[in-house]
């Protein structure tokens, strides 16, 4: 089992290495957009642990 899972997580580490850097060239329209889909992520998160924390209480 052990060994098992160690192979599994050795051949994710090698996906995320050969795909680090992207292979198509991006323009800053691309750029721009995808930060502000992490911001808008994150902040959709926040919003979830926000409500999570109300709820609790």
């Amino acid at each position: 089992m052990r060994a098992s899972l160690k192979r599994l997580f050795r051949k994710i580490g090698e996906i995320n290495h050969r795909y680090r850097e992207p292979r198509i060239a991006m323009s800053r329209g691309v750029k721009a957009s995808l930060l502000f889909l992490r911001i808008y992520l994150l902040f959709l998160v926040c919003l979830m642990v926000y409500k999570f924390i109300l709820l609790l209480n």
